[in-house]
C-alpha cells in the first residue's frame, strides 16, 4: 500500500503543470540564466556556475518539499481528500510517509537534471557526496515539516498565497542567487539562521570549496527539522 500510494503521489505531481513549473523549470531557467549572464556578483573561487549550482539545488529542495507539498496538501485537505484517505485502510502515517517518498523521488530527479545542466555549463563540484546527501536529507526534513505545518493549519487559499510569497522571499534573501555577504551585517546574521540559507551555504561550502562536513549548517537544519515536524504532528488538521 505504501509503495502504491507513493507511486500515485509521484504521478499526480508530475502531471501537475503548475507544480512542474515550480519544481523543475524555474530552478533550471535560473541556473542557465544567471550562469550565462553577469547580472549579480558571486562569491568564492571558480566560475559563476560553481556558486550558483549549490544554491539552485537548495531552491529545488525548497520548491518541492515546502512550496509544492504545502499547496498540494492544502487543497487535498480543503476538498476532503485527506479525510477520505484517513478513513481508508491506508494508515495516516503511511499517507504522510508516501508524501515524503514522493518528495524524495522528485528531488532525486531535480538534482540529477540540475547537475547534468550545471556540468554542461562547466560546473566543477568538490567535496564528499555523503556530506551533500546529509545536507539534502536534513533540508528536505526541515522544509517538509514547514510545508505540512502550513498546509495543515491554514486555509488552502491562504496556503497558496503564503507558500508562494515565502518562496519568492527566500529566493531573494536566502543566499540562493544573491550572496548573503551583500546584505548589511545585522541583516546577514539573521538571514544565516534561515533553513534555505543553511541549506545553500552548506551545499556551497562542500561543493564549491571542498570543505568538510558543515556542522553549523547541519545544526541549523536539524533544529528547523525537529521544530517543524513536531509542530506539524501536533497541529496538523485533517479536515
Amino acid at each position: 500500500m505504501l509503495l502504491a500510494q507513493t507511486a500515485f503521489e509521484t504521478k499526480m505531481l508530475l502531471r501537475n503543470g503548475e507544480q512542474l513549473l515550480l519544481t523543475v523549470i524555474i530552478p533550471t531557467v535560473l541556473l542557465v540564466l544567471f550562469s550565462s549572464v553577469d547580472i549579480v556578483a558571486v562569491d568564492g573561487p571558480g566560475k559563476r556556475v560553481d556558486f550558483l549550482a549549490p544554491g539552485l539545488l537548495a531552491l529545488a529542495v525548497m520548491s518541492t518539499a515546502f512550496t509544492g507539498q504545502a499547496i498540494a496538501t492544502g487543497f487535498e485537505r480543503r476538498y476532503g481528500v485527506l479525510k477520505r484517505l484517513g478513513a481508508s485502510p491506508l494508515p495516516r502515517w503511511a499517507l504522510l510517509t508516501a508524501k515524503t517518498g514522493c518528495v524524495l523521488v522528485t528531488e532525486a530527479l531535480q538534482v540529477a537534471l540540475l547537475s547534468v545542466i550545471a556540468l554542461a555549463l562547466g560546473w566543477s563540484p568538490q567535496g564528499n557526496p555523503l556530506a551533500v546527501l546529509a545536507i539534502l536529507v536534513l533540508g528536505t526534513a526541515a522544509f517538509s515539516g514547514l510545508g505540512l505545518l502550513m498546509a495543515g493549519t491554514l486555509r488552502a487559499e491562504a496556503t497558496l498565497a503564503a507558500a508562494n510569497l515565502v518562496f519568492i522571499l527566500l529566493l531573494l534573501a536566502g543566499g540562493v542567487i544573491v550572496p548573503l555577504s551583500k546584505f548589511p551585517s545585522a541583516v546577514q546574521s539573521v538571514l544565516e539562521l534561515l533553513p534555505i540559507a543553511a541549506l545553500s551555504d552548506g551545499l556551497r561550502s562542500v561543493l564549491q570549496t571542498g570543505a568538510g562536513v558543515p556542522w553549523a549548517d547541519l545544526g541549523i537544519l536539524t533544529g528547523w527539522a525537529v521544530l517543524a515536524l513536531a509542530a506539524a504532528a501536533r497541529f496538523f488538521r485533517w479536515e
